[in-house]
């Protein structure tokens, strides 16, 4: 992939999108197509279409999608299925007619059956059923990696490569506790507590659920090793993980030691805990050549600065 390749990276603002944004950039990466949701709506085939064939990418990565957390995917199922769907058939079909070289497409780790052997290995997909808590989201996702293989299947060219990153986070998040995942919601609610002097903050569900975190930095390095790869012998999908998971008890407390809060942590049994364990396999991509850098405990003090400092001052400023 010559730095003056045309890279299309659909959700540029969004979490996953800004730090492919900017490993692209410090690449040496600078031809890249960025349009906004007031200036292209991804549900719509015709202007997805009209914008391929204007624009004429080389490269597509596809990180948009309708994402949060569990509340969100209880609260608004139809809409996590509707418009996932719409965004991954406009993006994909899109990229096949305009003839692009290699496509990324992110899918999720909820995708894996609730109760799945440990770690979760990719030729777990549709051994069961996932979590139901998630279902419509899960379903849309794998639709949109299905999508991906069954391309290039008819087609004969493995140009679109679906990933599976595990729980992300880093700078642009979602920091909302209704709609965020774990890890951003938490740093939200115990900032808030510390913040207010409470002296308790409840959670929910059990603490024991287990979960593994990933860095987007290290997520969109991932993707650049994958666009500028020959992977013409690479097994499809890929997971990217760590290796390394913590319970959910044990990820607030390292949250709350993070912000400073002191207070009591309790946790509310009668709320879902979601699926018992999530940690991917991810042995494909680390023998292909690729592995996370990011220590977990560094990665959690950078977003937290990155709240306070963007999230917390804008409000302060407002």
């Amino acid at each position: 992939m010559d730095t003056d390749a045309s890279i299309y990276i659909a959700g540029h603002t969004g979490l996953i999108g800004s730090a492919v944004v900017r490993k692209l950039r410090d690449t040496g990466y600078d031809n890249l197509i960025l349009a906004g949701h007031g200036e292209l709506e991804l549900t719509d085939h015709a202007a997805v279409e009209r914008f391929f064939r204007k624009n004429s990418p080389a490269f597509v990565v596809l990180a948009a999608g309708r994402v949060g957390g569990i509340i969100e995917n209880k609260t608004y199922p139809a809409d996590f299925i509707d418009t996932n769907l719409a965004i991954q058939s406009s993006v994909l079909r899109a990229a096949h007619r305009a003839d692009v070289k290699k496509l990324i497409f992110f899918a999720s780790s909820c995708m894996y059956p609730r109760e799945c052997p440990q770690p979760m290995a990719e030729s777990a997909l549709l051994s069961g059923h996932p979590e139901p808590t998630s279902l419509a989201y899960a379903i849309s996702k794998l639709a949109g990696l299905q999508m991906c293989l069954a391309y290039n299947q008819q087609y004969g060219r493995r140009r679109f490569i679906p990933v599976i990153p595990n729980n992300t986070f880093g700078p642009n998040d979602d920091f909302n506790p209704q709609s965020g995942h774990v890890l951003s919601a938490l740093i939200r609610r115990f900032h808030e507590a510390k913040e207010s002097n409470a002296h308790k903050v409840v959670l929910w569900g059990s603490g024991e659920p287990r979960r593994e975190f990933i860095h987007a930095d290290d997520v969109a390095d991932a993707v650049v090793f994958l666009l500028r790869a020959d992977h013409a012998n690479l097994a499809l999908p890929l997971n990217l993980g760590t290796g390394v998971d913590f319970s959910i008890r044990e990820l607030a407390e390292k949250i709350a030691a993070t912000v400073g809060y002191t207070g009591a942590i309790e946790w509310d049994r009668t709320k879902p805990d979601g699926a018992p364990r999530k940690l991917l396999d991810s042995t494909r991509i680390r023998d292909f050549g690729w592995q996370p850098g990011i220590d977990f405990d560094l990665g959690l003090q950078r977003t937290y600065r990155w709240y306070v400092e963007n999230i917390v001052s804008d409000q302060s400023r407002t």
